[in-house]
């Protein structure tokens, strides 16, 4: 006598979860141009290490004691191995009822959380759902009160790795599911995110709008900045995935990974010597200086498409890897408003909470002016920042290439006794303020009394700017040392390697700059 009866038993109800939506609405979804969830997972994972939990859970249909057909839950979770190490999944499935709340059985999304949360496990959420519906009500006989019991989601923000991809159109809780996480990714073309759908918007407000107008990647990742990068396809959003977790430990109780370094560490950049332009008011390639310094080819940007006077991702040097931002000067003078504040913001969160060393090429010209970005609050975003980098803990490790204006300019420097390490390019320059802009307000009585005001500014100007030489700073020991930029990979591997020194006593929950949404 053997159980071979149920085993059996148990493969033909396995057959009827994994056949998700059935036959029609699978080829719907597909041909919608989107994969279906276990396909998904199957491009995350390394090659047959996904590991269900949960798969039979469902609506079962009984023709007496025997089971004669089942509706699987409408999300498939498990843990999976991304480049050899374990990562916790969990994914949508929009062929079952769309994804929505009263299509699911239990709770497979907390239990997702709780793995990743007892486990100390990175989480992956695949984001395909609807949210909630009212079909609900009729299931339950009665209404519910809303009510959101996240304090696990948040505490799990401050412990490991949460990356949330979204596949399709998303809404509701999964929406903020979208952005309740360190990086997220969304689909050209198929995926959209909102608060509620067009149906929703015209039942309030009478407005008609297509989901795409109300949340495609123009809403999301390039004016709002809610989701960080776009991918061309599903396959590139998952590529991505695996490229973000690859610089992160799985914990903050761990280490980031090592790759074997493939890059001279001594490698000296001939290009460096004059990427900074000599006339000021020309502009220049930033990446071009990151890739020049940093390990060849490692760059992952991170909101490419946001807040574009900065240049914000993460790197390896020596094969360790590190946080990187820069000034763009192509776009705003490389001033930070508002929007660059946010975006560098979560990257000093992000650096902190992982223990990640954090590299920064400054241009920094000051924060903009003016009163649109007055509107919105960029008083406060500036704050925020100050406080952000006084309390972190991560090594850091500045460059100034150019310039570092007022009080956005003096975000380059970290003061305390956490590790911080500075150079400076001979095309460093810095101040409370330009002269160009000072002079007028500092000298006003003294140029508007000369006979030719004009004169007397330029004369004045061209005084001042006598000054400027960041020599002059260094005979003051006010910069530690001006290099060649040639030698500014050769000191950042230095700095990396110093670093691993400090970054043992950081490990655990000892950020003081949490994570939040």
């Amino acid at each position: 006598m053997t159980w071979q009866a149920d085993i059996d038993e148990l493969a033909r109800r396995k057959a009827m979860a994994e056949a998700m939506g059935g036959p029609d609405a699978v080829a719907f979804h597909k041909g919608r141009g989107k994969l279906t969830v276990r396909e998904r997972i199957d491009l995350l994972a390394d090659p047959g290490t996904f590991s269900e939990t949960g798969v039979l859970a469902g609506r079962p249909t009984w023709d007496g004691d025997r089971l004669e057909s089942l509706t699987p839950a409408n999300s498939v979770t498990g843990i999976v191995n991304v480049d050899g190490r374990k990562v916790v999944v969990h994914g949508g499935d929009f062929t079952i009822r769309g994804g929505s709340a009263d299509g699911g059985v239990a709770d497979k999304s907390g239990w997702a959380v709780k793995q990743a949360y007892s486990l100390r496990l990175p989480l992956v959420r695949l984001l395909d759902a609807t949210g909630g519906s009212v079909r609900t009500f009729e299931t339950m006989g009665r209404t519910y009160l809303p009510a959101n019991d996240r304090v696990i989601d948040i505490e799990l923000l401050q412990m490991v790795p949460c990356v949330s991809a979204v596949m399709g159109s998303v809404a509701g809780l999964p929406a903020v599911q979208a952005a309740m996480c360190h990086f997220n990714v969304m689909v050209k073309g198929t995926s959209q995110v909102f608060v509620a759908g067009p149906p929703v918007v015209k039942a309030s407000q009478g407005v008609e709008i297509s989901k795409e107008d109300l949340g495609n990647e123009d809403i999301q990742v390039r004016t709002s900045g809610v989701i960080a990068n776009l991918a061309e396809n599903e396959a590139d959003a998952l590529d991505q995935i695996r490229r973000f977790l690859s610089y992160l430990p799985s914990s903050v109780w761990d280490m980031a990974p090592r790759t074997e370094p493939t890059d001279d560490p001594d490698r000296r950049e001939e290009a460096l010597l004059d990427i900074i332009p000599q006339n000021p008011r020309r502009v220049y390639d930033s990446r071009k200086i990151i890739d020049m310094v940093l390990d060849r080819g490692s760059f992952f940007e991170i909101q490419p498409e946001f807040a574009r006077s900065r240049v914000t991702g993460l790197a390896r040097l020596d094969g360790y890897p590190v946080g990187v931002m820069a000034n763009n000067p192509r776009y705003l003078g490389g001033s930070m408003d508002k929007a660059a504040g946010e975006k560098t913001a979560r990257l000093l969160q992000l650096c902190d909470t992982f223990h990640l060393p954090l590299v920064y090429f400054c241009d920094e010209p000051g924060f903009m002016v003016g009163l649109e970005e007055e509107k919105k609050g960029i008083v406060r975003a500036g704050a925020r920042i100050v406080s952000l980098l006084s309390l972190s803990r991560m090594p850091y490790l500045c460059f100034l290439t150019r310039q570092a204006y007022g009080v956005a300019g003096g975000l380059h420097y970290r003061g305390g006794t956490a590790m911080y390490r500075r150079y400076s390019w001979p095309s460093g320059n810095w101040g409370s303020m330009h002269i160009e802009g000072g002079v007028t307000a500092a000298y006003r009585r003294e140029i508007d009394a000369a006979p030719d005001p004009e004169a007397r500014r330029a004369e004045i100007e061209a005084r001042l700017n006598a000054l400027k030489s960041p020599f002059r700073t260094a005979h003051a020991f006010a910069v530690e040392d001006i290099i060649d930029p040639r030698d500014s990979r050769r000191l950042a591997v230095d700095f990396v390697r110093d670093a691993q020194r400090v970054l043992p006593s950081l490990l655990g929950d000892t950020s003081k700059i949490a994570y939040l949404p």
